[in-house]
């Protein structure tokens, strides 16, 4: 099939990418000029540096001859008189603090594509095309994008939700092997043109193809998140913080009692400072607007958000009440800038409010190190006197005289054998656990160590 993705993003170009190893003929459209460059170098390692996807890379070189990306909307309207999808990879970020979504980006894409659909096929539009909505949307999107269509003269076309369920540095892995791809239409002409497109999936054992209505789909997206939100708040504000507040408990230990229950399960039940990225934080705050704009209650999906944000409040603030930590002045260590490992997504990653919370207490210096995030970081605080990047975790923490880490990457778990062995004994703030198979010795050692999921642990 001949498929068209607006937008290269993190879902854009990942399902674009799996398309092409599908057997499709794609063409992505971006007007990220840069962007597009790097994605279509050729070189592996030129793309890992745009979106940090194991395996990215290497799948947009082996089918090269499927896909193309480009800045050139001619090449898009040209592509569309044999197009049998459109898929809408856009953003759609939170306005403020308000939860609404904005689909200025959605809403610009589509009206330009609206029209170069009214002009397809020397203005008789005999091709029937998909339009299928990627992008996460509020649960009526799919009403406002065929009225959009609609008003202008658009005709022989369907609407389809298709979300994506992808985790942030498994997106190759998990649209390879998804546990589930959700397709919501109101026509079966459109659910076989979807079969077609998911062939692979369609019959595959362990994948679960599920066909509902577009509404359904949309809000299956925002619900999955949410509850998978929630896990994570509740791991943070009810177990860390209970282990927090008692002696004796060991946050591994309780959380072998939990996950050995398989109806609570293990996946979120890791104590961290922050729940960061693009998704749970904008879909929960986009539920609990629709919810409210509708009448209804949404103190519970409000309430998960609110703990998130105390999370990583109380995290910082324990450096002053506990530790009698005076930042004025200080050299700070900050590791990690991505939201978590395995991605260079820098989007509600922690470490930005660390950064201003660091700025507000009028630190000295700042020294910032992540193995991926570094370029991307930068362009939200660029280097200066106060904040300096480093290329290594060993460069870092020389001479700093607390260390922050804020994001799990699994190499920062030998970080507690380099700081026994420094001359200096900054306070370790682990946000998360990292340490944590050291956090005695290092106290013998003195060190002075406030973790999530731990009372604070002070030298002898």
């Amino acid at each position: 099939m001949n498929i068209l993705y607006i937008g290269s993003g993190f879902v854009g170009a990942c399902s674009a990418t799996v398309s092409a190893d599908s057997g499709h003929q794609t063409l992505v459209f971006d007007v990220d000029k840069r962007k597009i460059e790097l994605l279509s170098s050729g070189d592996r390692d030129t793309i890992q540096s745009c979106l940090f996807e194991e395996g990215l890379g290497d799948l947009i070189i082996r089918n090269q001859d499927k896909i193309k990306f480009t800045t050139d909307y001619n090449q898009v309207v040209d592509f569309l008189d044999d197009c049998d999808a459109i898929f809408m990879c856009l953003p759609t970020p939170e306005i403020g603090e308000t939860g609404e979504s904005d689909l200025s980006f959605y809403f610009t894409a589509a009206k330009k594509l609206a029209q170069s659909l009214l002009e397809r096929n020397q203005n008789r539009q005999t091709k029937y095309i998909v339009l299928v909505n990627k992008s996460t949307v509020p649960v009526d999107m799919v009403d406002k994008t065929q009225e959009m269509m609609e008003k202008v003269g658009v005709k022989n076309f369907g609407v389809v939700s298709n979300p994506e369920f992808l985790v942030e540095g498994k997106a190759i892995q998990g649209s390879l092997h998804p546990d589930r791809v959700v397709v919501g239409a109101w026509q079966e002409k459109d659910f076989k043109v979807m079969r077609q497109i998911y062939q692979r999936f369609v019959n595959a054992a362990n994948i679960q193809y599920v066909e509902v209505n577009p509404k359904e789909a949309a809000a299956g997206k925002l619900l999955a998140n949410f509850t998978l939100f929630n896990k994570l708040a509740v791991c943070f504000d009810v177990i860390g913080r209970t282990c927090e507040t008692f002696s004796d408990l060991s946050f591994e230990n309780l959380r072998k009692i939990l996950i050995t229950d398989p109806r609570i399960g293990s996946w979120g039940l890791y104590d961290s400072l922050y729940a960061g990225g693009s998704c749970f934080i904008k879909d929960a705050r986009s539920l609990a607007h629709q919810l409210q704009t509708a009448g209804q209650n949404a103190t519970l999906v409000n309430e998960t958000y609110l703990a998130n944000k105390r999370q990583l409040e109380l995290f910082l603030g324990r450096a002053e009440k506990e530790a009698k930590f005076d930042w004025t002045g200080k050299i700070v260590a900050l590791l990690g800038l991505a939201f978590k490992q395995g991605t260079n997504d820098t989007r509600n990653s922690p470490s930005i409010d660390i950064v201003h919370f660091l700025l507000e207490k009028q630190v000295g210096e700042i020294r910032c190190y992540d193995p991926a995030a570094i370029e991307w970081f930068e362009k939200i605080f660029t280097e200066s006197k106060q904040i300096k990047y480093f290329k290594s975790e060993n460069e870092a923490v020389s001479g700093a005289q607390a260390v922050i880490i804020a994001t799990d990457w699994p190499q920062f778990r030998g970080l507690g054998d380099l700081l026994v062995r420094s001359k200096n004994k900054p306070l370790i703030m682990d946000g998360r656990r990292m340490l944590a198979h050291q956090y005695h010795e290092l106290q013998k050692s003195g060190f002075d160590v406030i973790a999530v999921g731990s009372q604070s642990i002070f030298k002898k």
